[in-house]
Parts: structure tokens; C-alpha cells; sequence
């Protein structure tokens, strides 16, 4: 018996789908967003729920090949985000993962980790 896809098929417009999939950030996202515009942050450039492939990312800066994707507390690692790390992987993006909780709760270690990755610490 032929194996379900871990996610739906792609659209071939990609950007056009993303622009469609935005969607209004929950308090994690929006606490990221305002990390992410930090003075200690601000010669690197992110853009949000950004299309790379056949992927839609929660964070990315494309300078530094760094991946930021936030997860709520329900979520457990699918194989499909494994599936997208290793392919996000061979491509040269790093990924750094958040829990929701620490976003909120720990903005200042998140935000500091997020510098030791852009240092390539």
C-alpha cells in the first residue's frame, strides 16, 4: 500500500501561495518579530513566513543562511520537519528551533542564542 506524503503537494507558484498562507503572527511570532528587530540585530536582515523551495519558513535570514522556525508546546517533531531540515540542511541553512514559551518567557537567552548563531558560535 502506497505511503500518504508527509505534506501536501507544493503549488508551483510558491511566492504567490506563501502570500496567500500569511497569516496574522500568533504572540510567539509577533514577540520573534520584535527580537528580531533588536538593535544587537540590526546589520542582519530577516523576513518572515518566507518561501525557500518548497518550503514556507516561520524566519529567515538568507545572509547568514539562518532558519528560525517557532513551535507550540503541542507540537513533537513530525517527519516532515526532519524531512525539511536535512533538505534546508544541504542547501547550508542552519536551523534554530523556539518553543512558544520561551519566546515569551525568555526573550533575552532566545535572543541571545540567536547572536551566538549569527556568530557562528
Amino acid at each position: 500500500m502506497p505511503q500518504e506524503p508527509s505534506h501536501r503537494p507544493v503549488p508551483k507558484n510558491i511566492r504567490q501561495f506563501a502570500k496567500n498562507m500569511r497569516h496574522e503572527p500568533t504572540d510567539a511570532e509577533a514577540a520573534m518579530w520584535r527580537l528580531l528587530r533588536d538593535r544587537r540585530l540590526s546589520t542582519y536582515k530577516f523576513r518572515r513566513q518566507a518561501p525557500l523551495g518548497n518550503y514556507i519558513l516561520d524566519f529567515v535570514c538568507f545572509d547568514k543562511r539562518l532558519v528560525i522556525e517557532i513551535d507550540g508546546s503541542q507540537h513533537a517533531e513530525s517527519r516532515s520537519d526532519a524531512d525539511r531540515d536535512a533538505a534546508l540542511s544541504a542547501e547550508g541553512f542552519a536551523m534554530a528551533r523556539y518553543w512558544n514559551n520561551d519566546v515569551l518567557q525568555q526573550s533575552e537567552a532566545v535572543l541571545e542564542d540567536i547572536l551566538a548563531k549569527l556568530a557562528g558560535r
